[in-house]
C-alpha cells in the first residue's frame, strides 16, 4: 500500500499511522496525504468487493 499509493517505504506509512512525522517528531498525515489515504482505502475496498463478486 505504501509503495503503490504513496511511493514511500513501509516504515514511512507505519510511522504516519502512529502519528510520527518523517523526522521522528509528532505529526500524522498532512491533509493531502489523508486524502490520498482515503482514495487508497476506497480503491482497495472496490478491489476486494470485485474479488468477492467473482467467487
Amino acid at each position: 500500500m505504501s509503495r503503490t499509493y504513496f511511493d514511500k517505504s513501509v516504515s514511512w506509512l507505519y510511522h504516519k499511522m502512529d502519528g510520527i512525522d518523517g523526522n521522528g517528531g509528532t505529526g500524522g498525515f498532512t491533509p493531502h496525504e489523508a486524502e490520498q489515504m482515503k482514495g487508497a482505502l476506497c480503491d482497495l475496498a472496490d478491489r476486494i468487493r470485485r474479488a468477492a463478486d467473482n467467487i
